[in-house]
């Protein structure tokens, strides 16, 4: 049976994530030397491998180094892709990429062409190592400080790998954080920056990070990177404001901080619905007004091209440039002096779509089976469909079917909506024929 490359994307996931499973329910994975339930195993290997973040058990206290190891390879292979793994095996051995293999990597890094491919690979697994190469030794000598310097050297590979890939899974336990992260963190420049700064590159995608690196020599940016990175930065800053705005009166986040530490908390959380899920406040003790707007980040999520789930910012700058652009009552939509065809608007409208009627089913699925207020229910389903990994503390209490649906939605979250519908539809002919025009009263 031959496989279109959105299928073997599904399988390859699919198989990786089941021997993610196998691996954590083994008693060598846990410290207590008793094996993780299957399906709780499958879960968390779900959400490693789709560099989500929501967890059933504290990843720092529950498992142990083996089981952390499986863990940390997880989002790697998950954030760099399996089939970027697979090329870099290639070009290690020297063995020559297949046609079809450039058509899965094609389809895996959302190209439009195959031209440069490989190229693009190359640079992806270099840029990538040297970022977090160079966190790890950042956070290493940062918490050296604190800790011994075999477990700082390990604590700082953990998060940077970790926080790049936009996964969120961290090791400083229940000690230090009575609902989850960096609590202990809150006043810490170096390590938020850091990670803010890890999160952000994870989160724009490797084209955008391989055009910044070489507009030294050309002196211009894509039109992708343009899109990119002024969305991004656009909703950074109105993120920062907003919850700023919201929460710096609520004593129980924001409130409970300095000066400084409002300003940092409210950059972090700024960008951590990106897709990151790191965070240094309880965003359940949040008002309501900065959960919801939290849930509108993650929706957006990342960038294409990146480890980050989510309807995508350029998703989202295009329907924003549609309705700028019919209020103006103009035509087309323009972007940096360039007009978009039809058919990448129609596919931000199915992809948005798409993803707004998923979350709205498995919403109300949840709502039947779980005895948790609707938002608390819409913000976990919304960060398991972004990969994102922020919780109100719906996770560790879902039922066993809850479990499965918010296993099923992370990984549609991290190939795509419309990756698994590419895999799991039928290949239909191009018609040859069309209807004529017709016309609906709108408004």
């Amino acid at each position: 049976m031959r496989l279109s490359p959105p299928q073997i994307l599904v399988y390859g996931f699919t198989l990786i994530i089941m021997i993610g499973a196998v691996l954590l329910s083994l008693p060598i994975a846990t410290v207590s030397g008793e094996s993780m339930p299957f399906l709780d195993a499958l879960f968390t290997a779900t959400s490693a491998t789709c560099v989500t973040g929501l967890v059933l058990v504290d990843t720092g206290t529950y498992f142990s180094a083996f089981g952390q190891l499986v863990l940390i390879l997880l989002i790697q292979i998950g954030g760099l892709g399996f089939m970027t793994m697979a090329a870099l095996i290639a070009l290690v051995f020297k063995r020559k990429i297949s046609l079809k293999e450039r058509l899965v990597l094609q389809t895996a890094m959302n190209q439009g062409s195959m031209e440069g491919i490989v190229r693009l690979i190359r640079k992806v697994l270099l840029y990538s190592l040297t970022i977090e190469f160079a966190a790890a030794v950042i956070f290493s000598v940062r918490w050296s400080f604190e800790m011994e310097p075999g477990q700082a050297i390990y604590y700082g590979i953990f998060h940077a790998i970790s926080f790049f890939n936009n996964a969120g899974f961290d090791l400083f336990g229940p000690i230090h954080k009575p609902f989850g992260s960096m609590s202990h963190l809150a006043y810490d420049w170096i390590v938020n920056l850091v990670a803010i700064i890890l999160i952000v590159l994870g989160g724009i995608g490797f084209i955008v990070i391989a055009d910044l690196l070489e507009y030294h020599k050309t002196r211009k940016l894509s039109l992708h990177s343009k899109v990119v990175l002024s969305t991004t930065g656009a909703l950074t800053v109105i993120g920062f404001v907003i919850l700023l705005i919201f929460e710096f009166t609520n004593h129980k986040t924001f409130g409970a901080l300095n000066g400084s530490g409002k300003l940092l908390a409210s950059l972090l959380h700024s960008v951590t619905p990106r897709s990151a899920g790191v965070t240094t406040v309880d965003v359940s003790q949040m008002r309501q007004a900065s959960q919801f707007f939290l849930i509108i980040l993650m929706f957006i999520g990342a960038s294409p091209g990146s480890a980050g789930g989510g309807i995508k910012t350029t998703t989202f700058a295009i329907l924003v440039g549609a309705l700028v652009a019919m209020v103006r009552g103009k035509e087309d939509i323009v972007m940096f002096r360039y007009r978009l065809g039809k058919d990448r608007i129609l596919k931000a409208i199915t992809l948005t779509m798409f993803a707004i009627f998923m979350v709205v089913f498995i919403t109300m699925l949840l709502s039947t089976t779980e005895d948790h207020a609707f938002l608390v229910i819409l913000f976990e389903v919304t960060s398991a469909f972004g990969t994102v990994g922020l919780s109100m503390g719906l996770t560790p209490q879902l039922t066993e079917f809850g479990k499965v649906v918010i296993a099923l939605t992370m990984f549609t979250g991290r190939l795509g909506p419309m990756t698994l519908a590419y895999a799991l539809g039928k290949k239909t002919d191009k018609e040859l024929y069309r209807y004529p025009e017709g016309k609906i009263t709108i408004g």
